[in-house]
């Protein structure tokens, strides 16, 4: 059998390597250039690779092709793929063939990485022999070839469920759904919610779905279209009639299989609205699996918090400077602020994805004080808020966005960076966004 991988990145050096492992032969082919660390794990194993090109005589022989994430269903050699009836398959599906590990799903536009720190530190506070993975840490395949674990928590993307078959999680969690990725997407909506929702497409009455029930878009497709699997939702503001999370007096209540959690609020190691809602789906989680409430209680408590998601870098003279780079949506920058308290200085900008600012208004008016454009091209940013705010500055660098906020910020007023695009414009990624900025606070 022979296997393809598309992109040497993390995902698909960890599918090459169990590939091989699993006696297939395995070419891993990337259009750009493969890091030099990747090259010398698929060296040492014996794994034939090729950067800066796509050789299609080596690749449209496969009998199977794991797509990386990152690569457009519309890129040449995907089209020539699929026109040749070629199966076109993500990390998730190759791997899960490979092992008899439980999976815990986890997708939604926002708040997914939290949700599955915050499950994954739970679950391995209460004992359990897990795993972390999917769009985050050591690649799943690559776990799966060293038979690591008996339960996984897997960050899913919609590109990443995209490319599944017969993949189905124990559990899955679905955060929330808000327009995203909508250039991937041909820019229709529908077409990115059927995509997070293929999370229980596959899922039977054994299993389970967690899901925000407040959300509008989560809601209507609920309404029609029928699942198999237990439906769990959480809400801030209703009570489930069966399962669920949900608030009664200042307390944050799980009731799963007829057993209450109960905590107050303000005992959470997280703040703000959105990780009510995260802690609520990662407890329901731990409860499925049978962990002690009150290791429960003392993990809610003690969580540490995901990097560039409102991380609070430094306060100097009297400002506050937030790294929040992973608000890479109009959603996310929502919660961000939602959350602040103070005046705010805004960094905003990057690679636009389609992004609709209308919903952003009221907050933009209520808490932002001046907005810093950070990206080559922000004229929809400022057709948007031209109007709103009275000081708007453009920048294409980093260190010079976060000495402008410096100058616009006075004691008592926060400075975010919370860009609501991609940061392929001017960043590798949105941590090197991140640590730009918190290194460029660091200089102040």
């Amino acid at each position: 059998m022979r296997l393809v991988v598309l992109g040497g990145g993390e995902s698909g050096v960890g599918t090459a390597i169990l590939g091989k492992k699993k006696g297939y032969d395995v070419l891993v082919s990337d259009f750009g250039k493969i890091k030099e660390n990747y090259k010398e794990v698929l060296t040492i194993n014996g794994i034939a690779w090729e950067d800066e090109k796509h050789t299609e005589e080596l690749i449209l022989n496969a009998d199977v092709v794991m797509k990386s994430p990152g690569i457009p269903e519309k890129a040449p050699i995907v089209k020539k793929l699929i026109e040749k009836g070629i199966p076109v398959i993500s990390e998730i599906e190759f791997a899960i063939q490979f092992t008899d590990a439980t999976t815990i799903g986890i997708t939604g536009s926002n708040g997914k990485t939290t949700t599955t720190l915050l499950t994954y530190h739970l679950l391995k506070q209460g004992g359990l022999n897990v795993g972390l993975a999917g769009n985050i840490g050591k690649s799943f395949a690559w776990q799966v070839a060293e038979n690591k674990h008996d339960i996984y928590v897997l960050e899913l993307s919609s590109f990443q469920l995209d490319g599944i078959i017969n993949y189905k999680p124990h559990i899955a969690i679905l955060t929330n759904i808000s327009p995203d990725h909508l250039d991937r997407y041909n820019y229709d909506y529908s077409l990115y919610i059927n995509s997070k929702f293929r999370i229980t497409k596959n899922q039977t009455e054994a299993d389970y779905l967690i899901y925000d029930n407040e959300d509008e878009a989560i809601l209507n497709w609920l309404k029609n279209n029928k699942i198999k699997a237990n439906k769990v939702p959480f809400s801030l503001t209703g009570k489930p009639e069966k399962d669920g999370g949900y608030i009664e007096e200042n307390n944050i209540n799980s009731t799963i299989k007829n057993e209450l959690f109960t905590m107050p609020i303000n005992e959470l190691a997280l703040e703000g609205k959105h990780n009510i809602k995260n802690a609520m789906a990662a407890t329901a989680v731990a409860q499925l699996l049978n962990i002690r409430k009150q290791t429960i209680r003392e993990s809610l408590t003690n969580f540490q918090g995901v990097e560039h998601r409102l991380e609070k870098v430094l306060k100097i003279q009297g400002v506050q400077y937030i790294n929040d780079s992973k608000a890479t949506n109009v959603n996310s920058v929502f919660y961000a602020l939602d959350s602040m308290t103070t005046p705010t200085v805004w960094i905003v900008g990057g690679v636009d994805k389609g992004n609709d600012y209308d919903e952003l208004m009221p907050l933009v008016r209520e808490k932002v004080k001046a907005i810093v454009c950070l990206g080559v091209d922000n004229t929809k940013i400022i057709n948007a808020f031209n109007n709103v705010v009275d000081v708007m500055v453009e920048t294409t660098s980093m260190s010079e966005a976060v000495q402008l906020a410096q100058r616009l910020a006075e004691k008592g007023d926060s400075v975010l960076l919370s860009p609501a695009c991609a940061s392929f414009d001017l960043f590798e990624n949105y941590e090197d966004r991140g640590n730009q900025f918190k290194q460029a606070v660091h200089n102040l």
